[in-house]
């Protein structure tokens, strides 16, 4: 994952949500499917193993946790235990065709998992920070519990798409009418 932190950009934060989706719909996903996952949120030039696999499934329960957290206090919490776990070292990069942008890397001796935790707890506690509330969540339509990252910058967003938001309005419109 490469993890762009500048100017509040939550690129990393929607693979973050993303992951823990997958992982939430398949307790399971194989490396193919997280390779997948990884290289259309332009990951890192490697390939997954199923250990790896393994270990990013691990990780991914971890940083959901953190997802569930809608209690500001409580998700500082989480993010400074991550950080103290997995100590990020943030370095300035610039990617083919793009600028300088802050992103993290793992010590040379720590594997996958410190270092998508490294990340993650990073740009959480960054984006925590900007919006100074838990921008993030669980979708509130019902038969949906997709993760999403809140973008939004007034009222806070309570739906993962605009396809669940429309759903639950109609729902409710159809059960008013009905009721009248």
């Amino acid at each position: 994952m490469t993890q762009d932190l500048d100017d509040g950009n939550p690129r990393g934060l929607h693979f973050l949500a993303d992951l823990a989706n997958a992982v939430r719909t398949d307790p399971a996903p194989g490396a193919a499917e997280l390779q997948a996952l990884l290289e259309h949120h332009g990951g890192p030039p490697f390939r997954l193993t199923e250990a790896d696999a393994r270990e990013l499934r691990t990780a991914a329960a971890r940083l959901v946790h953190v997802l569930t957290l809608d209690d500001v206090d409580e998700a500082a919490e989480a993010v400074n235990a991550l950080l103290d776990a997995y100590p990020p070292r943030p370095r300035l990069v610039r990617l083919p065709g793009r600028p300088w942008s802050l992103h993290t890397q793992a010590p040379p001796s720590a594997g996958l998992t410190h270092w998508l935790l490294s990340t993650c707890a990073l740009a959480l506690g960054l984006w925590l920070g900007d919006r100074g509330r838990c921008a993030w969540g669980r979708c509130a339509a019902p038969d949906c519990e997709r993760f999403f990252i809140d973008t939004g910058r007034r009222t806070p967003q309570r739906y993962c798409t605009p396809r669940c938001a429309t759903r639950v309005r109609v729902a409710a419109h159809r059960a008013q009418r009905t009721a009248d």
